[in-house]
């Protein structure tokens, strides 16, 4: 996979367009929405995506993530970290179908009705499946001409929106009313507005696990990092301004309101176009996150703590193995009636991201004669301080959640009894794979 199949596909792992932004403008109002579309980028993707190139250039193997904590604190907390982005995988794999059925739905709700929706939301699945065992090329080269059209409609309707706001043809812009500062009478909800932007910004490394399947992984990766961390900011941002300054009320963004947007500023052509554009939305980034999240388990197999069955690759270099048991655990968890599950998605992908965090302080000093084609600035120091943003993001996370319940539990409770479950699951591993040594 070359740099721009690597950028469109992380691109895809992270964002996926401007999709799932509508509830940030419903809970925030046009102009608290800009502010944290702007600002969390700086807290939270840009020292994420510079701790990604530097291990992702520094260590380009096969698991990325895993591979980098495992090398930094050892076996044990390799494994937490495995066991929380998988975990995590469950909650947030389970949405992008959704989302393609959701779209689909606009078109025609009798598709959609009944067990149809099911049945639409497992063809995804199958089809991610089918095109992922061709290899991590054939994934990123899609991503690009996934990129190119799902945005389009986005182009047409960001200049129509810049041009009726600028030259007065817009009902009242962003100042005062439903499209003002705020978000109407019932005011801002901090929590929910900064928890979905974290969401709509989070996976920046997820592309890591594919290292091996990327061509010049050491000078790639940062570029990559980089290059599609601006994309993504600037794909949020322009669009939202445009909206609302061509006068379409905050208080009427919800999900999917980007279709009604679409046809109240340009016609129902353009409508259609960006339903469209969400059902792609939700098949491209289903597909690129299959291709992360499966090397993970492949990952582990190498390292004896899975079935050896699970190493199997075909003619491409997948491991056919792990896509197929993956692709049946996440079609299992779409019945799955999470109330929130961008909640426990964020605290368990916090929880591996800090371990990642660490590992990048814990190599500083462990290993400072580490070849690192790409540097964090700063030294040791500077290596500590890209932590902390995100820490504190993903402690609000936290303190958001306290009051939510899945599955008939608080929120937080629930992902503990997951996040305590992968010392568990880890011994268990050790002592089957001490019985196999042993036989």
């Amino acid at each position: 996979m070359r740099l721009l199949p690597l950028i469109a596909a992380t691109y895809f792992m992270v964002s996926g367009g401007p999709y799932g932004l509508e509830d940030v403008i419903g809970m925030a109002g046009y102009g608290w929405a800009l502010v944290l579309l702007v600002v969390i980028p700086v807290v939270w993707s840009l020292p994420t995506s510079l701790m990604v190139g530097e291990l992702a250039s520094a260590i380009p193997e096969e698991g990325g993530y895993y591979r980098w904590v495992r090398r930094a604190m050892g076996e044990f907390w390799g494994f937490q970290e495995a066991w929380l982005s998988l975990a995590a995988s469950v909650f947030d794999m389970a949405i992008y179908p959704t989302i393609f059925v959701l779209y689909l739905g606009r078109i025609e709700p009798a598709w959609t009705a009944g067990y149809r929706g099911t049945g639409w939301a497992l063809a995804v699945v199958v089809a991610c499946m089918v095109w992922n065992l061709r290899g991590a090329r054939a994934v990123g080269e899609g991503s690009v001409g996934l990129f190119c059209v799902l945005l389009s409609p986005f182009v047409v309707l960001t200049a129509v929106g810049l041009w009726k706001g600028l030259t007065g043809g817009g009902a009242h812009g962003m100042q005062g009313g439903a499209g003002g500062m705020g978000a109407g009478a019932a005011g801002v909800d901090w929590a929910g507005a900064v928890s979905v932007t974290l969401w709509n910004y989070m996976g920046w490394d997820n592309a890591s696990t594919v290292a091996q399947e990327v061509e010049e992984p050491q000078r790639n990766y940062p570029r990559a990092m980089l290059v599609a961390a601006g994309l993504v900011a600037v794909t949020y941002v322009l669009p939202l301004a445009a909206v609302g300054l061509a006068g379409i009320p905050a208080a009427r963004f919800s999900t999917g309101a980007w279709t009604d947007a679409a046809r109240e500023l340009v016609g129902p052509w353009l409508a259609l176009c960006v339903v469209m554009g969400g059902m792609i939305n939700g098949g491209g980034m289903f597909n690129a996150l299959m291709m992360s999240y499966t090397r993970v388990p492949y990952a582990l197999a190498e390292e004896g703590l899975l079935p050896e069955v699970v190493e199997r690759k075909n003619r491409w270099g997948v491991p056919w193995v792990s896509v197929a048991v993956c692709s049946v655990g996440w079609a299992l968890a779409l019945r799955l009636s999470f109330e929130r599950l961008i909640s426990i998605d964020l605290v368990l992908y916090g929880g591996a991201l800090m371990l990642e965090f660490v590992a990048l302080v814990v190599l500083r000093v462990k290993e400072p004669g580490l070849a690192r084609p790409f540097r964090v600035p700063g030294g040791v120091w500077g290596a500590v301080g890209m932590g902390v943003g995100p820490g504190v993001l993903i402690a609000f996370a936290l303190w958001a959640a306290r009051g939510e319940r899945v599955a008939g539990l608080p929120a937080l409770e629930f992902a503990g009894i997951v996040a305590a479950a992968g010392p568990v699951v880890y011994w268990a591993a050790r002592m089957v794979r001490r019985g196999h040594l042993g036989a």
